[in-house]
């Protein structure tokens, strides 16, 4: 965990880290291509599955897979959030930008290929009345739940393509 700003990420006016009341930064050296990482971070409506902070997704127009401009709702950090897709690279680079109870945010997720995998970053900065008031308990809360999210999508990329784990798991 660091708390730089990653130079590929395109901060929206008003959630840059420097207006910002809370800024998370997380990175994990994954053993896993960007390649077999990107289909997971896609498949948002698969999230729950290795994101234990992730509750009732939802992507307007029924779609699986985020795609640039889509709107998702989901529960996170037991507040529903209303997100829209504002950048997206194929395996390079994913961010949002979301409101919810009291405050407004943005989500970046960058892959880097490395000689082992890839490097994945995650970056989230927040504003709002209700960030700043519970900021020191929202700051930690991000990095060990964003932790833990890096975590598990390096562990479910490890296990092949989401449609084949889904395949597998229906026994074909």
């Amino acid at each position: 965990m660091t708390s730089s700003t990653h130079p590929a990420i395109r901060w929206p006016a008003g959630l840059a880290p420097g207006e910002a009341h809370v800024h998370t930064v997380n990175v994990l050296e994954a053993a896993v291509p960007a390649a077999a990482v990107w289909p997971w971070l896609l498949r948002a409506t698969r999230w729950h599955e290795h994101y234990g902070n992730c509750r009732h997704l939802r992507i307007d127009g029924g779609a699986a897979d985020l795609s640039p401009s889509a709107r998702f709702r989901w529960w996170t950090f037991a507040v529903a959030v209303t997100t829209v897709v504002d950048d997206l690279v194929p395996n390079e680079r994913l961010a949002w930008r979301g409101a919810g109870l009291g405050a407004r945010g943005y989500h970046a997720w960058i892959l880097e290929p490395t000689a082992a995998g890839c490097r994945l970053v995650t970056e989230e900065t927040q504003r709002g009345a209700a960030v700043w008031l519970g900021r020191p308990l929202l700051r930690r809360g991000l990095l060990v739940q964003h932790q833990r999210w890096l975590e598990g999508l390096a562990r479910v990329a490890a296990l092949g393509h989401p449609d084949a784990v889904a395949d597998a798991r229906r026994g074909r």
